[in-house]
Parts: C-alpha cells; sequence; structure tokens
C-alpha cells in the first residue's frame, strides 16, 4: 500500500505480516460486522460470542457503538456525514486488528448499505462477515433497555434509526439472526456455529 502524499513513507511491508500473527496465536482473524437498529441485541449477542470464542482460545474484541462514541469518535454526531465518518474508522481500525491477527466482533447500526460497504471495501469481502441482528420496530421500542426510542418518540433525539431516519436492512448478509422469533442464547449459538469453522485453524 502506497501513499499519495509524498512526505508519508507507510512500513507495511516491512512489519511482521499477518499471516504469522494468525500462525502464532492458531486462529484466522476475520471482522464479524453486527448490524442492527438498537433494541435488536446486537450488543448482547456480541458479548454472548465473545465468552465462547475466548472458551475456545480465540483471540477476540469487541470494539461497540456506545464505547467507540465516547472515546476514539466523540467528536462526531449523528448527522449522515458524521455517521459515514464512524463506521469508516471503525473500519480502519478493524484492519488494524485484522492485520494483528486478532478476531473482531462490531456492534453498529450502520444503517445505510452505502456505509456498510464502505466498511467491506476497507477490510476487504474475503475477511468481512455481515450478521443481519434483525428485530421489528416494535419489538426494538418494547425492549428500549436504554430509553432512546422514548427519547427520540418525543423529539428529544434527532436523527435516530427507526424512528426520523432510516434503515436500510441488508439483503446479502452473511447471516441473518431475527431475535424477536428466537432467544438471545439461541442466536448466540447459532452465531458462534456459524463463525467458528471460519477463524479456528
Amino acid at each position: 500500500m502506497k501513499s499519495t502524499n509524498k512526505n508519508l513513507f507507510p512500513i507495511f511491508e516491512d512489519i511482521i505480516q499477518r499471516k504469522d500473527k494468525e500462525n502464532l496465536l492458531n486462529q484466522n482473524s476475520k471482522v464479524i460486522w453486527l448490524t442492527g437498529m438498537s433494541g435488536s441485541g446486537k450488543t448482547t449477542i456480541a458479548k454472548g460470542l465473545e465468552k465462547y470464542l475466548f472458551s475456545k482460545g480465540i483471540i477476540n474484541q469487541i470494539l461497540d457503538g456506545d464505547n467507540i462514541r465516547v472515546g476514539l469518535n466523540k467528536n462526531l454526531s449523528f448527522s449522515e456525514s458524521d455517521r459515514t465518518e464512524n463506521i469508516r474508522r471503525i473500519a480502519e481500525v478493524s484492519k488494524l486488528f485484522l492485520n494483528s491477527g486478532v478476531v473482531t466482533i462490531n456492534c453498529f447500526v450502520s444503517p445505510l448499505k452505502k456505509m456498510r460497504q464502505l466498511a467491506k471495501d476497507i477490510i476487504g469481502k474475503e475477511d468481512f462477515i455481515e450478521v443481519y441482528i434483525n428485530a421489528s420496530l416494535e419489538t426494538c421500542k418494547q425492549r428500549d433497555v436504554k430509553g432512546l426510542y422514548k427519547k427520540a418518540l418525543n423529539g428529544k433525539i434527532k436523527n435516530f434509526t427507526g424512528i426520523s431516519s432510516n434503515y436500510e436492512a441488508p439483503e446479502q448478509a452473511d447471516l441473518e439472526l431475527i431475535t424477536n422469533e428466537k432467544s438471545f442464547n439461541e442466536s448466540i449459538e447459532e452465531l458462534s456455529k456459524f463463525v467458528l469453522p471460519k477463524i479456528k485453524k
């Protein structure tokens, strides 16, 4: 990878390569991208997957939307342009973990198809596992564990996905988990069985 800026000199080819780190960790690194509306169960399922993979000796890292927005991306709003930048930064961070041999579990609403495509383009389609955490808007409203839907419906939160901002569901996700039809434990088990063969050497 060469920089277009003549004053930058990336050293990507001079450092220990991903395959060597994967061999050391005895795993194949991937980015597991969980997308879905607030309240669909992304974070709950991600935490369950994290524990399962750890029990199997897989080194992994969760990147969660709220965690990222109080740190790395705390300067970004929820406008479409800032949401796109949020996803771009996360994809770049995910690629760093990927090249370190670490499995990354991402929990981001990432509401628009073009945002998820941007992430896939940065990470690489062969390493990007898109998982659609599908729950109806009514189910998400009923859960509303953070009280966000109530605030959005009262006009206290602008650009809130599902209320005042659109969510474009994936048409060809690698896996779809419909969480208003099965328990979170069932969803975690299904996801775990799906991803383990892809990352276990």
